[in-house]
């Protein structure tokens, strides 16, 4: 017969990709510390990217969309813990850059 506990840390040890994983948070249970910190290096390195065309491209004032961020595991578009929809990131501008880098 297994206690309580050792049912507990059964349960806590479960691999990632175990039923019950899955079960309890969905896509995000796929997602290891790996993968969202190379899905963040992306976001980064696009926002740099974008960031260095905004100052110096062209001066007519065309300045290019900001870049979309890798989509995560529960990020899309569905309600917040507290039950209200979830809010997209604010856009930054050219203005808000210049001021920003000073």
């Amino acid at each position: 017969m297994l206690s309580s506990r050792r049912v507990l840390v059964l349960i806590k040890h479960l691999p990632r990709d175990s039923a019950l994983q899955r079960a309890l948070h969905g896509e995000a249970a796929e997602w290891s510390v790996t993968d969202h910190l190379l899905a963040a290096t992306v976001d980064h390195l696009a926002i740099s990217n974008w960031m260095f065309q905004c100052v110096n491209g062209s001066e007519d004032g065309d300045q290019p969309d900001p870049p979309q961020p890798v989509p995560r595991p529960g990020a899309g578009g569905e309600e917040t813990p507290d039950g209200g929809p979830e809010e997209a990131p604010e856009a930054v501008s050219a203005g808000d850059l210049a001021r920003f880098f000073g």
